[in-house]
Formats: C-alpha cells, structure tokens, sequence
C-alpha cells in the first residue's frame, strides 16, 4: 500500500458560539470568556467561532452586554488565531430579509471590529439570498464562507449538492461548508458527498454537524477521509448531544496518520479544565438540561432538530396535549413536504414545527395558518427547492395573495432602510455600530441603550419623572 500524504485536518473551535448556543441557550458571558483567550490563541486552531447565530440577541436581551463590546474584546485577545461569525444571508442576525444597504453595513462594521471569516447560510438554500452579503465580504478583504444548510429529502440529491457547490464557487466564496444542523448526514453519505463535492470545487470544504443522533464524530473520520478540510469541533465540557463532536477526541482520533491535526492536548486539557466548572455550574442551576446531553436517533426519522423538539414540546404542554407527541412528529414531514421541502434550520424549522402542531390541534390540517406559512407561500423567506402543494396553497392563500405572491429575491423589494433606522434611533446613537444593533432588534436594542445610559450616567431612567425633570440620585 502506497503511503498516504500528509494532509492535515484544520479544526474550527466552536465553544465561544455554538456549542454554548447549543447546550445552555447562548448565556456564556464576555467576562466568562476573556480569561481563557489567551490559551486558546495558542493552540493553533484554523478559527474560533465566536459571534453571531444567537449570540447578538442574547447578548442584549439578556446579559445585558454590547455584541459588539464583546467581538472587540475578544479580538483584542485572539491575536494569532482568526474569528469566524455565523450570518443568516439576507437576514444578517434576525427573522426577516433586510435591504442591501443594511447587509452591506453590518459586513463592513463586523469586519473592521475583528471577524475574519463570515460564515453565510441561508434557510431555504436560496442562493439569491447569499450574495449580497458575499460580494460585500469580498469587497472587505474578509473570508467570505458560503454554508448550504443539509437536509434529506426527494430534491436534496447528489447532482443538487454539486451543483449548488459549483455555483457557491462561481458567486465568489472563499469556501464551502456542509451545514448539518440536525446531525442528518450520516458517516457513508458523508464519504459520498465529500468525494462529490471535491471532484467539482476547488476551494476548501469544512464539515459541521451536531452530536443530536449520535453518529457526529463517525461523520467527521469518514468526511475527513474523503478529503474535507475543516471540521467544527467544541470542548468537551460543551461538547456532544445537541453540541458538536468534542475536540480532544477528534484530535486524539486523528493522532499519528496522514490527517493528524498536531494540536497539543496538554493544552487542549487545560482549556477544557477552566470550562468544567462552567458546565457543571450550569447542570446544577438547570441551565443545561440533561436532555439535551443525550442522542437521539429520532432526529433521523423526522429530521427534527434538537431546538425544533423543545420548541414543538413546550407548545403542546401549554395546550395539555402532549399526548399528540407522536402524531406532531409524523405531521412535520407533511408540513416540509407541502411547503416546497425546505431544510429545517431557523426560521423554517420554526415555522413547520408550529404549523404541524397546529394542524394536529385543530384535527384538521391547514385549518388555521400562520403568518409565517402564509409567508413561506407567498415567497417572502426566498425559492424553496420543490414547488408548493397547490391544494394547500389554495387552501391557506386569498386570490389577491397568491396573484401578488413573490418570485424575485425579496430583499429586491425592499428600499434602502439605513438613513431612516439612523434617524429612528439617532438619540441613542453613541457608535456607528448601535444603528445596525437597533436595525436588528429594535425594540431590544432601545431597551438595552437606556440600561446602558443608566449605568453610564448613575440615573434610571425607568424611574425618572421625566415630566417635571425628577431624577434619583
């Protein structure tokens, strides 16, 4: 047997984003964080994920804490290792599609804070709603990663995959990522699609994935031999169930052969040694729950992901009709199904979890749709892969909604909305970047612009009497 030639396999530590969005809903504070970077910033990773996906929201809503305080700190700190930011394409950080000037701002802004890697995904795979984004991290000197979200189903086969890639490579991505959200990609397919996919792109493609249905790290030994170049692996203390593959053992797996990441685990132990504490602080406060720690290989059966799960569950207790688990589960696949087949990563997975157990609920399917599903078929979220189920459309869709029904790319139809969200929240301005803080989440922003007044000026003003010039000292 020929000797195999060294190809070391990269590792994109993943703790500072989704590991923690993962397993304790993204509350790892900055100060938790900082003490640790400069271990870190030695070990040699390929990148640290360390903002984006959730973190932006629940850094504001509730740490209380300036995102963008944090990537600064955290850039200060990581000076040898590059930073990688998880981006919903047309809809940045948020639920809705944004108009160009606003997607334009926020790459800008993230770049010449400190990211160094935007990683772009989009939730119906709408290649439309991607590039936008990835011509302005070009324009930026940033590494422009395009992500196309995994699924399974009629229209998700190999010929789709390549020629996806192809045109991820044509649009001007640095680099290509297999996005498995719910642990859907099993090791053989992933052999399969590795080897696919290397045949038609020349850029690099990493692997993620999520522990959820127990086949993660075999995905990655046999993605890494097909020839992936970059796995997404989480410190063990957050690490596994709903998280991804842990790195210590990854490293460790790939010891002594042609893939052998050269990480030094002494150090990596040490790393993870000053998470420990962390996890079991969160186990014991029941901010990590023992559910999500666990496999389940019902993921697989109906594509569920781990937050979609908890998401469908909480809304069935509140209606006393847990019994009707079962029944929602088998619903979901319908749901997917009539809405074009979309992959099921947020907001998509949102929306057919809530549209299934409604249809369950009402004991007659499409009885009651949301605003959300009426989006979907009126084209608002982007092209899905399949088209619509007629009869649901017609079911669920008025005649003037179906004939004003989207074909183009939606930001298309949206003005430039910076000047206006500037001069909306000019009174709270104390940056350029609170404007794209405010054009996200307005009303969280608002509220987090006068607690950090408070703190800066020793006055509350939830309690000031405006009125009559009052203020508590």
């Amino acid at each position: 047997m020929s000797e195999i030639k060294a190809k070391p396999v990269k590792i994109t530590e993943t703790i500072l984003r989704d590991a923690h969005q993962s397993m304790i809903a993204t509350r790892m504070t900055t100060e938790q964080m900082l003490p640790i970077v400069d271990k870190m910033d030695k070990v040699g990773y390929h990148a640290v994920e360390c903002w984006g996906g959730a973190t932006f929201d629940a850094s504001l809503r509730f740490l209380k804490e300036d995102p963008w305080d944090r990537l600064r700190k955290l850039r200060d700190g990581f000076k040898n290792t590059k930073l990688q930011m998880l981006f919903r394409g047309q809809n940045i950080l948020g639920y809705r599609p944004y108009a160009d000037d606003v997607v334009e701002y926020f790459v800008q802004k993230s770049i010449a804070n400190g990211i160094d890697i935007i990683r772009i995904f989009d939730c119906l795979n709408d290649l439309r709603n991607l590039q936008t984004a990835v011509t302005a991290a070009n324009k930026e000197k940033g590494h422009a990663q395009v992500a196309l979200s995994y699924t399974l189903g009629d229209a998700y086969t190999l010929e789709y995959w390549t020629d996806m890639a192809k045109k991820v490579e044509d649009m001007g991505a640095n680099s290509l990522c297999i996005k498995d959200m719910a642990g859907l990609l099993v090791p053989y397919k992933a052999d399969e699609l590795v080897k696919a996919l290397k045949e038609v792109v020349d850029i690099p493609i990493e692997l993620h994935t999520h522990y959820t249905s127990g086949v993660a790290s075999m995905t990655y030994l046999k993605g890494v031999e097909a020839g992936c170049d970059i796995i997404d692996t989480a410190m063990s203390p957050f690490a596994l169930g709903t998280s991804q593959p842990a790195t210590e053992v990854m490293v460790e797996t790939f010891k002594g052969t042609p893939y052998d990441t050269g990480l030094d685990q002494n150090l990596l132990s040490e790393i993870a040694d000053y998470f420990r504490p962390m996890r079991d602080e969160a186990l014991e406060s029941g901010l990590l729950n023992p559910k999500v720690l666990g496999v389940n290989i019902n993921t697989l059966r109906y594509q569920v992901p781990g937050g979609m799960l908890s998401n469908m569950i909480s809304q069935l207790k509140e209606q006393g009709a847990e019994d009707k688990y079962e029944e929602v589960l088998k619903e979901v696949p319908r749901v997917r199904k009539d809405l074009g087949e979309p992959p099921l990563v947020t907001p998509s997975s949102q929306i057919v979890g809530t549209q299934a157990v409604f249809n369950v609920l009402m004991g007659e399917r499409y009885k009651v749709a949301t605003q959300e599903t009426k989006g979907i078929l009126e084209g608002k979220y982007g092209q899905t892969v399949k088209p619509f189920n007629q009869e649901v459309v017609d079911k669920v869709l008025t005649a003037d909604e179906k004939a004003s029904a989207i074909t183009c790319r939606p930001a298309d139809l949206i003005e430039p909305e910076l000047g206006k969200i500037e001069e909306e929240m000019k009174q709270y301005k104390q940056q350029d970047e609170d404007v794209l803080t405010y054009a996200l989440f307005p009303q969280v922003a608002t509220d987090f612009f006068k607690y950090r007044e408070a703190q800066q000026t020793g006055v509350d003003a939830k309690v000031a009497d405006t009125k009559n010039g009052a203020y508590p000292v």
